[in-house]
């Protein structure tokens, strides 16, 4: 599953407000100016900080 294109344009990190880098083989998705990492279930982002992981 990917998510689509138009999700993709409009969504940020919830930290600082960046761009999110889209990583399809891991299914999350990567603020590289926070070093987070936001995991994808079902095509659904979470978005929530607490339970991002640190890369």
């Amino acid at each position: 599953m990917t998510l689509s294109k138009a999700l993709l344009k409009i969504i940020v990190c919830p930290k600082c407000k960046g761009e999110l880098e889209y990583k399809s083989n891991e299914n999350k998705l990567i603020c590289n100016g926070c070093r987070l990492s936001f995991r994808v279930e079902d095509e659904i982002p979470v978005l929530l900080i607490e339970e991002a992981e640190s890369i």
